[in-house]
């Protein structure tokens, strides 16, 4: 296990911090709430750009982007960060299948690229520590993704 300073603790606890700020907590409860599509296009159509919805996902998405940008460059110890934090790997999980069609729509090939890489990561370093545990967070995420399809349409 490498040396963690003080200083990467204290930047860490200060990402934590920064994810209980109101807006940005109530952002992320509906993301994981609401935030299911399968293409670009039935995003921009249910959650349209200029829609507190689409606000949302910008905000958990950018955060994310940033986080994974922070821990890429080793300002804070990537087996801590694991060790503490798995939200990211959620969020990249239902970015995934738009992640492409959205970089060729807006020509930046790098568009989610930070939180992808440090997802592979986590997933390696998940898969290490505790083999099978990925696929079995992939299926519960399925069967929690249809329960909230089903209660919302017996709405």
């Amino acid at each position: 296990m490498s040396e963690v300073t003080h200083e990467q603790v204290k930047l860490m606890l200060q990402l934590y911090e920064m994810r209980r700020e109101e807006k940005l907590r109530k952002a992320r409860s509906w993301f994981f709430s609401n935030f299911f599509v399968t293409n670009l296009e039935d995003m921009m159509k249910n959650f349209p750009m200029d829609s507190e919805m689409n606000a949302n996902i910008r905000m958990v998405s950018s955060y994310w982007e940033m986080v994974a940008s922070i821990v890429n460059r080793g300002l804070i110890d990537e087996d801590l960060f694991f060790e503490n934090s798995g939200e990211q790997w959620v969020v990249w999980e239902r970015l995934q299948p738009i992640a492409e069609e959205w970089r060729k729509v807006m020509k930046n090939p790098l568009i989610f690229k930070n939180l992808e890489e440090h997802c592979k990561r986590l997933d390696a370093w998940r898969e290490k520590k505790a083999p099978g545990s990925t696929e079995t967070m992939r299926e519960r995420m399925k069967q929690m993704q249809m329960m909230s399809r089903h209660a919302k349409s017996a709405n």
